[in-house]
């Protein structure tokens, strides 16, 4: 063909127009194909982890409830049935919040210590042989802030899951939005001109008939970093993103750890409920003050109906893991992830030195021949 556009040369060519057209789609595709190849590895180290440890906080999440239902079921029986029910909504909110929902923690923790006074006080403060009235109940519930039937237990709570559940979810969304990142640069779309140099460097010499020639490292280079050259500005932010990635996953240990806090949870409440027994009679007072002396009604509240059973599969296995907590998991993971900082930076000579050129002092393809030297 003498209509070539980019495959244009002094010695005789075996390519139409055509071809030449669906060379240039074959250059595309290739290089599309390289690139997921070499991000493979990376994609899966994240999503890997971001899927173990999304398990891992579903576990924990699990483990820290039975705790409290447990201690519920064992120590305050008759006021069980009830309080594992406000206990199973705490928990399924920390897991919203965790998982991304846009839920308060402050919120859930005062919901949670709002709707667990009228049952504490039917049950501990102030017993009866019935329940009280429903009506009573929400009066307490509204009242709960002011009398502080638990000194300043919820705030406490408040302070520990703030700051042990926001660096959790942060971390979540982060690996999430690290594959996000890799399936864009996975995509990228070529420009008319990398499209074309493209062409020239892999497919141009299958014109002339040399078609095991490899193109030359030095030409490779200009090429590829042409055409990734949006790629290299990901750099600079995808080398901060893994630093942050480091700092939130420190920021996790220690006293706001979040096994730590959400496992120490149940004796917490424990201390809340030994707090009002200590205070009854007092609370009873300030209690006939905001609503009244108590309505009752005939109803007999159900002993435990948590079933203690239930989970203990996962959670014997969860224990079984113990050794390797969340923690090490994370260094581990960290580690793992700080060998592909430079990732972006390094793409253009890891696929040259990979897959796409010659090896040094190989004939190879310099865009118009094959020479000894590039």
């Amino acid at each position: 063909g003498v209509d070539l556009q980019v495959c244009t040369s002094k010695n005789p060519t075996c390519c139409t127009k055509k071809m030449e057209e669906r060379y240039q789609i074959a250059a595309k595709q290739d290089i599309q194909q390289v690139l997921q190849t070499s991000s493979a590895t990376l994609k899966f180290l994240i999503s890997h982890n971001a899927a173990a440890f999304q398990e891992n906080f579903e576990t924990l999440i699990r483990l820290a409830e039975n705790y409290t239902s447990t201690l519920f079921c064992n120590v305050y029986r008759n006021m069980a049935a009830e309080a594992t029910a406000r206990v199973q909504e705490f928990f399924t909110d920390v897991g919203l919040f965790i998982f991304g929902t846009d839920v308060s923690t402050e919120e859930f923790v005062n919901r949670f210590f709002d709707t667990l006074f009228p049952v504490v006080y039917n049950h501990i403060i102030n017993p009866g042989l019935s329940d009280i009235s429903l009506e009573y109940a929400e009066c307490l519930q509204m009242a709960r802030r002011d009398i502080r039937p638990f000194g300043n237990i919820p705030k406490k709570v408040t302070g520990q899951m703030g700051r042990s559940l926001l660096p959790s979810r942060a971390f979540l969304q982060a690996l999430n939005l690290g594959i996000e990142v890799i399936n864009t640069t996975d995509h990228l779309r070529f420009s008319k001109d990398c499209s074309r140099a493209l062409l020239r460097m892999q497919y141009c010499p299958h014109c002339q008939g040399l078609t095991f020639s490899k193109p030359c490292m030095g030409y490779c280079l200009n090429v590829i970093r042409g055409c990734l050259a949006n790629m290299a500005e990901v750099d600079l932010h995808w080398r901060e993103y893994i630093q942050s990635l480091e700092e939130l996953s420190n920021a996790m240990s220690g006293t706001y750890d979040m096994e730590h806090v959400l496992l120490n949870f149940h004796s917490l409440v424990n201390d809340a409920l030994v707090q009002s027994r200590v205070n009854g009679p007092e609370l009873s007072e300030q209690v006939n003050k905001v609503c009244g002396p108590p309505v009752r009604k005939p109803t007999q509240s159900p002993s435990c109906a948590f079933d203690q059973n239930k989970d203990n599969q996962v959670l014997k296995m969860f224990s079984r893991e113990s050794e390797e907590t969340l923690t090490s998991r994370r260094k581990e993971f960290i580690s793992q992830l700080r060998l592909y900082r430079a990732f972006y930076g390094g793409l253009a000579d890891q696929l040259c030195g990979n897959e796409l050129a010659a090896a040094d002092g190989l004939p190879c393809w310099n865009g118009e021949d094959v020479v000894r030297r590039y």
